[in-house]
């Protein structure tokens, strides 16, 4: 049978539009902020976009390997693995060897490391206190209904906070509501920010999840030297085989033209 529950109106003018209205205001707020803080963003040095170049062509090179013939392949393999271990596209081939201690000590990337972690405060000091705030005022609300159905494993994304397991899945609680809103404004922020905004707070959350996954802490500077001996690792296990090989006999035989080629070369 269906739930006869009714939400008071005051819920919808005092929780709902707050929720959305005050994330909205904040992610806004953020992105001043960052601005202030931040500043314009420093001009890349040249030796810094050769080296992220460099390591994107090897990462090319393996992903695309079938497009180009086995002696090509072997060329460029050749040429890239003894660049990478030779240090030649590094922006400083003296201090190849250098520990993280050194890195840091560069005022460069000194620099970078602290806008890093200014970002990611105040990208994670905010969202704390909003959910601090919808769990201390308003735990256990439900706010809205969805219009539409959906399956019983939507139901612990939507009723977060709240132990009814009879509960029809469409009713959305408070908690649900702030993450709803945290995916769900970034069009919102696109369409008043521009599209390189710093106020969508899911953009911070897969960049830590990234770094954390690579074993690099936010902002800290990335060791080249080690990237490019693993990139060199990875192309000497590379298996190539040529898209082209063999391809006359693959269309012949794909379009059931082998049999009728052997009858006439017999003939």
């Amino acid at each position: 049978t269906d739930q006869a529950m009714f939400l008071d109106p005051a819920i919808r003018d005092w929780v709902l539009f707050p929720i959305t209205v005050i994330m909205v205001l904040v992610g806004v707020f953020r992105h001043q902020l960052t601005i202030l803080m931040t500043g314009e963003p420093p001009k890349p040095d040249i030796k810094d976009i050769r080296q992220g170049k460099a390591l994107m062509r090897g990462q090319l090179l393996a992903q695309n390997n079938s497009y180009i013939s086995a002696p090509a392949f072997v060329e460029r393999k050749k040429y890239l693995c003894e660049a990478y271990e030779e240090g030649t596209y590094l922006k400083n081939k003296a201090a190849k060897e250098q520990s993280a201690a050194n890195l840091m000590a560069d005022p460069k990337n000194m620099e970078v490391m602290m806008d890093g972690m200014k970002k990611q405060m105040m990208g994670i000091v905010p969202q704390t206190l909003i959910m601090g705030w919808i769990q201390f005022f308003f735990s256990g609300f439900i706010l809205i209904k969805l219009p539409f159905p959906l399956g019983v494993r939507f139901k612990q994304m939507l009723q977060s906070g709240i132990m009814t397991p009879n509960m029809d899945v469409r009713w959305v609680s408070s908690l649900s509501w702030y993450f709803i809103n945290l995916f769900g404004l970034r069009g919102v922020f696109s369409l008043i920010l521009g599209g390189e905004n710093s106020a969508d707070g899911t953009r911070d959350m897969t960049a830590m999840s990234t770094m954390g996954a690579m074993g690099q802490q936010p902002g800290q500077p990335q060791d080249y030297n080690k990237q490019f001996l693993s990139m060199k690792d990875s192309l000497s296990i590379v298996y190539h085989e040529w898209d082209l090989d063999n391809i006359e006999q693959r269309v012949f035989v794909k379009y059931g033209k082998q049999a009728r080629l052997f009858k006439s070369s017999r003939k």
